[in-house]
């Protein structure tokens, strides 16, 4: 267990380099604002350093709300979206230290993302549980890769089939402890994506939906 002192590290911070690819991004991108009590007890609970960029989001921001708050990266928490990366992982039963994956991001719509702790034999990747797919997928991205993905790269095209006619009037309303059901689900037949009912919920009871209740909680065979 590491001592605050040793977790951050000011000299050879991560978070220059996040806030100089946010400003370079066409896309909304909202850095939450830090109490920095909590920045500092995410990051000792969390046990990264601040010269990763997850240690750097977890100390510097309440997270990131990415392209209108269509991704959301987590990290020590605020008003606008409560959870922080430590906190989420233990509601949904990955006490800290975690086991095996660390959830860190989810979208609107109910794709959750976790890099590899080593339960899906590809430890450091990015997993993606998308919410038209019925497991676990693995982007072949670490961490950083994927979070400069989001802000810089084809988010519009990794997403396009998850979106729908005026989406982002619908996800600005969001906060980042909220998520989206569709019904029916977008793994099973019905009408097109924009005719489908959707119904905003607490995440937690997205994730309990979409992940949980179909037998996909990170242990089972990934894809």
């Amino acid at each position: 267990m590491r001592f605050l002192k040793d977790l951050v590290n000011k000299k050879e911070s991560a978070w220059p380099d996040i806030l100089a690819a946010i400003s370079r991004s066409n896309r909304k991108i909202e850095v939450l604002p830090v109490i920095d009590a909590n920045g500092e007890k995410a990051l000792f609970d969390t046990q990264v350093t601040t010269r990763s960029p997850m240690g750097s989001i977890i100390f510097n921001s309440g997270g990131l709300l990415i392209d209108s708050g269509w991704i959301r990266f987590l990290g020590s928490g605020c008003p606008q979206m409560e959870r922080s990366l430590p906190s989420w992982n233990t509601t949904i039963g990955n006490a800290f230290p975690p086991k095996g994956f660390v959830l860190f991001a989810d979208d609107a719509v109910g794709g959750f993302f976790a890099v590899d702790g080593g339960i899906f034999k590809k430890p450091g990747n990015v997993f993606w549980c998308p919410p038209d797919e019925l497991g676990w997928e693995d982007t072949t991205l670490s961490y950083t890769d994927f979070l400069y993905f989001c802000i810089e790269g084809p988010l519009d095209e990794f997403a396009k089939n998850y979106r729908w006619t005026g989406w982002k009037s619908e996800v600005e309303k969001l906060s980042g402890d909220q998520g989206i059901f569709i019904y029916p689900p977008l793994f099973a037949q019905g009408p097109e994506l924009g005719k489908r009912e959707r119904i905003v919920a607490p995440i937690s009871e997205v994730y309990q939906a979409n992940v949980i209740a179909l037998g996909h909680a990170p242990g089972g065979a990934a894809k």
